[in-house]
């Protein structure tokens, strides 16, 4: 005869695990290697203008001479390139800094991807990678980690899962 310490007992344990599976947690996609990666040459003649922000960790190396390239764009096959946004001549991309650049490409609707490409011996760790324009609503990458050197590495949302592009 089961008795009524029992049946509460029983009964807790069903609410625990009801709540346990009715819990919803947040999904934060890491940043992925992508050696498949193609840069777009024949991008249309639409041009618009960007404004790209990187921020830089503090846990990053004090600065970087790795060359750095960016790319963005959306599920439509528009692709903006900048092949080397680092600058070879001064200190770009120091520990808790943010560097700001303007580059010119495609139009995109929305941007859905973006990856960054380091080749050098330094390291280099960017906290984010924000992307405003005039005619695009504002998009921000969380990184927080190190890139790693030579292959495409970031994300991609288009079509809601990371897939190349």
């Amino acid at each position: 005869m089961i008795n009524s310490k029992t049946k509460t007992a029983a009964f807790l344990l069903f609410l625990a695990f009801l709540f346990t599976l009715s819990e919803s947690r947040a999904i934060i996609l890491l940043p992925q290697p992508l050696e498949s990666f193609k840069i777009n040459s024949t991008q249309n003649a639409n041009t618009c203008s960007y404004t790209v922000k990187i921020s830089t960790s503090c846990s990053s190396v004090r600065y970087t001479r790795d060359q750095i390239s960016l790319s963005f764009g959306d599920a439509y096959g528009n692709q903006v390139y900048a092949p080397r946004i680092d600058d070879p001549h001064s200190s770009t991309f120091e520990s808790c800094s943010t560097d700001t650049f303007q580059i010119n490409g495609p139009c995109t609707y929305p941007i859905c991807y973006l990856y960054l490409y380091r080749n050098g011996y330094d390291g280099w760790k960017p906290k984010y990678v924000s992307v405003y324009g005039y005619h695009i609503k504002s998009v921000t990458f969380n990184f927080n980690t190190f890139v790693p050197n030579a292959v495409w590495f970031g994300f991609n949302y288009c079509n809601g899962a990371l897939s190349s592009t």
